[in-house]
């Protein structure tokens, strides 16, 4: 399991978990349980679709919310950012999640014709969770890791 306990978070702390993956002729499964495969207790779910060609999603850190992404149909990019450093992480597979952990600034991009994004949250929807100025948001994380 994911070690959650450390404050500052990092680019790095994001992390590919991969689902399990029942293979049939008939068609494949794949499941997913809280605390068993996520490293929290699911508060939400929604997903993302018929994102037009070129748009992007997203554009905002969380302050404590941590959520894990799931590309369920086609595929797209997560940029992630810090504050210090970024990097993207593609998913295109529907038994693969991205774990993002809060304050990390993201970016869902290059979404493919008919994708599909499945985002497990851990707390419930509030627009006082979002952090959507990047500058603040640097600054927010700044402080933070001095700590």
């Amino acid at each position: 399991m994911l070690d959650l306990q450390n404050t500052s978070r990092s680019v790095y702390d994001a992390a590919i978990i991969q689902f399990p993956k029942i293979l049939d002729d008939r068609g494949n499964l794949t499941f997913i349980e809280a605390r068993r495969h996520i490293p929290f207790d699911i508060k939400r779910v929604y997903w993302i679709y018929d994102v037009p060609g070129g748009e992007s999603r997203g554009s905002h850190a969380y302050r404590e919310l941590q959520e894990v992404i799931v590309a369920l149909s086609g595929s797209f990019d997560v940029f992630l950012d810090d504050g210090l450093a970024q990097k993207t992480v593609s998913l295109n597979r529907a038994y693969y999640g991205l774990y993002v952990p809060n304050m990390i600034w993201r970016r869902m991009q290059h979404f493919s014709t008919n994708a599909v994004a499945l985002v497990l949250a851990s707390l419930p929807y509030d627009a006082n969770e979002y952090v959507k100025d990047y500058p603040n948001f640097k600054k927010m994380n700044q402080t933070q890791q001095r700590r």
